[in-house]
């Protein structure tokens, strides 16, 4: 099952901003090894999104909270898992 994972900032942007090389590095571990596709922040500023790979629905609640900005206490998290019946090639 794929995941989209959306993280709402719950601190001002300059505090969630002092843990990002932290957030950022976790992420490209975590697309390293193929968990997450793609992420970035909302065009809003408010956020972000991260789409995962084909994960078990475990292990998108173990990415959310192993996230750095989670474990600060500057985020919350929502998932919506779906079946991608239809994918690009090569997803």
């Amino acid at each position: 099952m794929f995941h989209v994972l959306t993280l709402t900032y719950t601190a001002p942007l300059d505090v969630v901003d002092k843990t990002r090389p932290e957030h950022v590095a976790w992420i490209e571990r975590e697309i390293e090894a193929g968990r997450l596709l793609l992420a970035g922040r909302q065009e809003s500023l408010q956020g972000g999104v991260l789409i995962t790979g084909d994960i078990s629905v475990e292990d998108a609640e173990e990415l959310m909270a192993v996230d750095p900005y989670q474990l600060a206490g500057l985020v919350s998290y929502s998932r919506v898992g779906f079946n991608a019946g239809l994918r690009a090639p090569g997803l």
